[in-house]
C-alpha cells in the first residue's frame, strides 16, 4: 500500500513508478486524468519500499475534483513516510566527516542546527572507520517517522566483499520499508489514512507518568496487538529487503551481508527489531540514583543453542577456528567457507539454505521517566566495551552531541589494548536521548520518576512482550 488514503471519490486504475535520473516519478492514473509527483530516491528498490500492494480502488465519482486531492495526499504522505533523516552518508559528505547532532523544534519554535532558541537535541550519530578497509558500518536516524514525534534509529554492520554496499542500501531503504508494511497492516485493520499512517491514535485513556508528561495508557491486549503488528511489519520488511538485495545486479550477496538493529520510538513506546550481533542498550536510573544498563537485544551468535540447532538441521556446520576457538562460525556443508560469525543476517545468500535467516527478533518496551537514553552500536563497540561502560561513557560526555563519538573513540582505544595484534574494527553508534534537559537535570528527573514508580507499583518498569 502506498501509505496514503485517496479521497473515496475516485478510482485509481494504475500506479506507475518510472525512474528519471536521481528521482522516481510516481504516476497515479484515475479514471479520466493522470497525475504525478516526483519522489527523491537513489535505488530501484522503490517497489518494495512502497509495499506489496500498489493499487487502491475506492468508489468512482467526481474525478475532476478528486485528482488534485490525491496528488496532495501522495506528496503529504511521502513527506510523512520519509521524515527528516540524518545518516552516515551525510557524515561522510560533511566537512567534519565524523559526527552529526539532530535537532527538532519544540512547541515554542525557534531552533535549528545551532541548538538554541527552542531546539532540543534528539540524537547523535557517529561512525569511525577501522583498520580493515572501507568502513562497512552505516547508521541512520529519521525524525517524523510515520508521526510527527516518531523517531527511527538504525545501525548496520556490513561484512564480506560487498558489505559496504549492502549496509548502505539497507540503511537507505529498510526504515521506509518497515513503515510501509506497517501502514499496510494498519489500513487493512480499518485504520485511517493521512497523518495517522503508522500508528493508531484512537484516543485511549490518558495518564500522567512519573516524569509528569501525559501519555496514552495501553491495555495489555492493545499492547500485545501493537507488538504483533510491528513484529509482522518488521518481519515482512526484512524479508522484502533481503529479496531486494538478491536482485541487485551490482551487489554479490553470496557471502556478503549486514546486521541490523533498529529502534522505533513513538511517544512512550519503543519497538526494537534486531538480527545479527549489533546491539541496543537502554540506560535507566534506579530510585537510589544508580545508573543501570538494560540490554534490549540478543546477539544472534551461532553458539546460541536455538540458532545452532536450526543451522545444523539445515546441514550447516558450526565450529570455531583453531586460533580463535571461542568464536563460533557458520560454514557450508562441504567447504570451509565462509565462516560467518552470526546466525542471522541480511544477505549471505549461500548460507540461507543452511540455516542463516533474515528474520528479526522484535520486542516492545514501555518507556518511563526513569529512562535516559538508548544506545545502538555495532560489534566493534560491544566486542571491547561492556553495556555498563558504554552507558557510563555517554553520561560522562558533557555535550550530548559528542556522546556517540565518545563511545566510538573509547572503543578504538580499548581495541588497541585488548587486541594489540589485531586490526581495529569499524566502530559506530547512535545515541537516542529521551530527555531534553542537561545530564544533571535529566538524571535528577529520572531518579524522581523511578522513586514515584516504585511507590505506585512494585512491578518492574520494563517488560518485554
Amino acid at each position: 500500500m502506498l501509505g496514503f488514503s485517496p479521497t473515496p471519490s475516485v478510482e485509481i486504475h494504475r500506479i506507475e513508478i518510472i525512474r528519471t535520473g536521481s528521482h522516481f516519478l510516481l504516476s497515479a492514473s484515475p479514471a479520466a486524468d493522470q497525475l504525478s509527483t516526483v519522489l527523491p530516491s537513489s535505488s530501484p528498490a522503490i517497489s518494495s519500499l512502497l509495499g506489496p500492494e500498489l493499487v487502491y480502488k475506492p468508489r468512482l465519482s467526481n474525478t475532476a475534483t478528486a485528482s488534485k486531492k490525491i496528488q496532495v495526499r501522495i506528496r503529504v504522505s511521502w513527506r510523512i513516510l520519509m521524515g527528516i533523516c540524518s545518516s552516515s552518508e551525510h557524515l561522510e559528505q560533511a566537512e567534519e566527516a565524523d559526527e552529526s547532532i539532530v535537532y527538532v523544534k519544540d512547541e515554542q519554535g525557534g531552533g535549528g542546527g545551532g541548538g538554541g532558541g527552542g531546539a532540543r537535541k534528539v540524537a547523535s550519530l557517529f561512525s569511525q572507520k577501522g583498520k580493515k578497509g572501507p568502513n562497512q558500518d552505516a547508521v541512520i536516524l529519521c525524525q517524523g517517522f510515520g508521526m510527527e514525534d516518531g523517531v527511527f534509529c538504525g545501525v548496520f554492520d556490513g561484512h564480506g566483499r560487498c558489505g559496504q554496499l549492502i549496509s548502505r542500501l539497507v540503511r537507505d531503504y529498510l526504515p521506509f520499508m518497515i513503515l510501509s508494511h506497517r501502514n499496510v497492516l494498519f489500513l487493512a485493520a480499518g485504520g485511517g489514512g493521512g497523518d495517522d499512517l503508522a500508528f493508531s491514535d484512537a484516543s485511549p485513556p490518558s495518564s500522567t507518568d512519573s516524569s509528569g508528561s501525559s501519555s496514552p495508557q495501553l491495555s495489555a491486549s492493545a499492547s500485545a496487538q501493537m507488538l504483533e503488528e510491528w513484529r509482522e511489519a518488521c518481519t515482512n520488511a526484512f524479508a522484502a529487503m533481503d529479496g531486494e538485495l538478491k536482485l541487485q545486479a551490482n551487489i554479490d550477496g553470496s557471502f556478503s551481508g549486514t546486521t541490523a538493529v533498529c529502534a522505533i520510538k513513538q511517544g512512550k513506546d519503543l519497538i526494537i527489531a534486531n538480527l545479527g550481533d549489533s546491539r541496543a542498550v537502554l540506560a535507566t536510573m534506579s530510585e537510589t540514583g544508580y545508573l543501570k544498563a538494560v540490554q534490549l537485544t540478543v546477539d544472534h551468535k551461532p553458539s546460541m543453542p536455538q540458532e545452532e540447532a536450526r543451522i545444523k538441521s539445515c546441514d550447516g556446520r558450526v565450529f570455531g577456528l583453531k586460533d580463535e576457538p571461542g568464536v563460533m562460525r557458520v560454514w557450508l556443508p562441504g567447504e570451509n567457507i565462509p565462516g560467518l560469525a552470526m546466525a542471522r543476517s541480511l544477505g549471505d545468500f549461500r548460507l540461507k539454505r543452511h540455516g542463516v535467516i533474515s528474520t528479526p527478533q522484535v520486542t516492545a518496551h514501555r518507556l518511563t521517566g526513569a529512562d535516559l537514553f538508548v544506545v545502538l552500536a555495532t560489534d566493534g563497540v560491544w566486542d571491547v566495551l561492556s553495556n555498563e561502560e558504554v552507558v557510563s561513557i555517554v553520561c560522562a560526555t558533557p555535550r550530548k552531541q559528542h556522546a556517540s563519538k565518545a563511545v566510538a573513540e573509547a572503543a578504538v582505544q580499548r581495541w588497541k589494548i585488548k587486541f594489540p595484534t589485531s586490526r581495529v574494527d569499524d566502530c559506530s553508534a547512535v545515541c537516542l536521548f529521551l530527555h531534553d534537559q542537561s545530564w544533571g537535570s535529566a538524571a535528577a528527573a529520572a531518579v524522581a520518576a523511578a522513586r514515584n514508580a516504585r511507590k505506585a507499583s512494585p512491578s518492574p518498569a520494563h517488560a518485554q512482550s
